[in-house]
């Protein structure tokens, strides 16, 4: 599955457009920067509330596919711009991380 077929089948709002050709290959749920920075597992979608610049930093150190705000969490101008330079993907949804989590993992299924 890719970033672009999450955002059709979960109706996500793309903030930040990056590399939407993108395989996700799991999905991972975490606001604790340090700890999302060692565990999240490369090519997944993360799910999480944090939408400041250091998000960014750790999407790029982990490697993951896409950043995935949830519950309308905002996303700072800084980070915004930092996304758009190093072309992380950062995608917008109402739904908390439980409920996003469960229709991902009903996708990748």
């Amino acid at each position: 599955m890719t970033v672009q077929n999450l955002i059709d089948e979960l109706n996500l709002k793309t903030l930040v457009e990056g590399d939407v050709d993108r395989e996700v290959t799991d999905c991972y749920i975490g606001d604790l920067l340090s700890w999302v920075m060692g565990r999240a597992p490369a090519d997944s979608a993360w799910l999480t509330v944090m939408g400041n610049i250091n998000s960014i930093a750790v999407a790029t150190l982990a490697d993951v596919s896409c950043i995935i705000l949830v519950e309308n969490a905002a996303l700072d101008a800084d980070a915004k711009k930092k996304a758009e330079m190093m072309d992380v993907t950062i995608l917008l949804t109402e739904e908390n991380s439980y409920s996003l989590a469960v229709r991902i993992s009903k996708l990748l299924a």
